[in-house]
């Protein structure tokens, strides 16, 4: 359970949250340098010295990974962590397993042992959950030479500390800032210059007409493409992603499923699933984007307005940083990968660095043929220098950011860009009090305004529905291509916004 959150997250941020906080046994920590802390010894952290030591890797590489960590600094935050690490095992670059491998169980029980004969303790007595796809392991470690046998043991692809959720990424100078998290229930009254009416009565964001999307609507609805959604849920009073989703000239045919992985729990090991209602807000807002329906009573439509959805609640709020959030977005990718329907995902969701649970199912779901978007990062306007977030920065992932209205290409107040970024949407003002799209409300009959790299996610992806419902044979590289060569910027790839703006009308043709 979340009980701090860091720096403004209206999209898959870069800004990390703080949970609730164990309480530690005395190990004897030390006060020690900034040089020190990157040196290996037997010495028990601080929550401030790893930080530290996490700052310091972001300051001097622009990134960090678990991976080069001194054992201490892993040891450290798994106990603070509730003495939880993440082993992913097998060969390089396995990531899953498609069918049962003896191999494989070999190397998850070799690692059970090692804990248990380093730990002290019975077999039985050790606590584990293991995966059924991916070739990963949750264990409970307690000893620094624990980690320093793990990291020793063959085929083993990485250790991770995933219960340890104290990290505050901060601005390069001055204190972090605290912030919703991208959470918002709040509706909006909407002003009439963001919006356009349509038959039968539906609001049509003017970010849409940045991308010549109602044009294609002449090509295209969305009508017989599911998109699943890896989000904070759906609302559950907002029926027109349920009761109401086929709405207006939204197809009859249609279907909205929801479902939930999260486990609202402080103990790692629990199965308490906490549902796939809302909580937040995010996630009715990304939903909304991609595939609200064409409706007759004056509220915002979706990109794809006749095309399936399935929803995930597998987060709590935008920030993967809590263990919960890393297992159900892992989970909820392995279930949409498992889907023959499934051909589009959105994740409007992420973190500062990569998370090998949620890597592993990437992969799995990208194995499956599944074209997914992620969120570029969004943060506040003086933190979006940090690099394009996770899991965007997989190359599994296409990467989105957000652009203002302005001539030519400006990176909207919060989003951010780079290298991986694939392409842009227009959804922020650029001189009008930086208003951004319209979409549905978290309540019934509420409006509301949306921005970020989260939005411009689900916009892309809803595009990508467009032009996989006109070409239903298609495989997702062919899809992506299309996109790509209705762009802007095609056939040139721009080092900060990709391909640049999609039009839609274009890719649908």
């Amino acid at each position: 359970m979340k009980t701090q959150l860091s720096l403004l997250a209206l999209a898959a941020t870069i800004i990390i949250t703080s949970c609730q906080k164990d309480e530690i046994q005395n190990y004897g920590t030390f006060d020690l340098n900034v040089e020190t802390l990157s040196q290996e010894s037997d010495t028990f952290l601080t929550i401030e010295q790893i930080n530290t030591y996490i700052d310091k890797s972001f300051s001097e590489k622009g990134s960090f990974s678990w991976d080069d960590a001194p054992a201490n600094v892993l040891w450290s935050a798994a106990v603070h962590g509730h003495e939880l690490i993440t082993v992913g095992y097998g060969g390089e670059g396995e990531s899953f397993r498609e069918a049962k491998s003896t191999r494989l169980e070999n190397i998850q029980d070799d690692i059970v042992n090692v804990v248990s004969a380093s730990e002290g303790l019975t077999k039985s007595a050790v606590k584990y959950i293991a995966d059924d796809v991916l070739n990963v392991i949750d264990i409970q470690v307690t000893s620094l030479e624990t980690i320093r046998t793990l990291r020793a043991t063959p085929d083993i692809r990485y250790l991770e500390p995933n219960g340890y959720s104290f990290y505050e990424l901060k601005p390069a100078q001055g204190p972090a800032v605290k912030s919703s998290s991208g959470c918002n229930f709040d509706g909006a009254n909407l002003l009439a210059a963001d919006y356009r009416t349509v038959a039968p009565n539906a609001l049509v964001s003017w970010t849409f007409d940045r991308h010549n999307i109602e044009q294609a609507w002449s090509l295209s609805t969305g009508a017989g493409i599911t998109v699943g959604v890896i989000d904070t849920g759906l609302s559950a009073s907002q029926p027109k992603l349920g009761s109401e989703f086929t709405d207006g000239f939204s197809i009859n045919s249609r279907t909205v499923q929801k479902y939930g992985t999260f486990i609202d729990s402080p103990w790692w090991w629990s199965n308490n699933y906490d549902g796939p209602n809302d909580k937040c807000g995010h996630g009715t807002s990304m939903a909304a984007t991609i595939a609200a329906p064409r409706n007759d009573e004056n509220m915002p439509v979706g990109v794809a307005y006749d095309s399936n959805l399935v929803s995930y609640r597998a987060t709590e709020d935008v920030v993967l940083n809590d263990y919960h959030e890393r297992k159900g977005v892992s989970d909820a990718l392995k279930a949409l990968g498992n889907r023959s329907d499934v051909k589009i995902i959105s994740m409007s969701v992420g973190y500062p660095w990569s998370i090998g649970n949620v890597r592993d199912a990437v992969k799995y779901a990208y194995n499956r043929g599944k074209l997914i978007f992620a969120a570029g990062g969004t943060s506040l306007n003086f933190t979006n220098w940090y690099p394009v977030i996770f899991p965007a920065s997989m190359s599994e992932t296409v990467a989105v950011t957000g652009i203002t209205d302005a001539m030519g290409y400006n990176q909207c107040d919060t989003c951010h860009d780079g290298s991986q970024i694939e392409f842009t949407v227009v959804m922020e003002r650029d001189n009008d009090n930086g208003r951004t799209g319209v979409t549905l409300g978290f309540y019934d009959g509420d409006n509301d305004y949306v921005g970020g790299s989260s939005v411009a996610t689900a916009t892309t992806a809803g595009i990508a529905a467009l032009v996989w419902a006109k070409h239903p044979s298609w495989s997702r590289t062919q899809v992506l291509n299309k996109l790509r060569q209705s762009a802007d910027l095609y056939p040139y790839k721009d080092n900060n916004y990709g391909y640049g703006n999609i039009d839609a009308n274009l890719a649908v043709q």
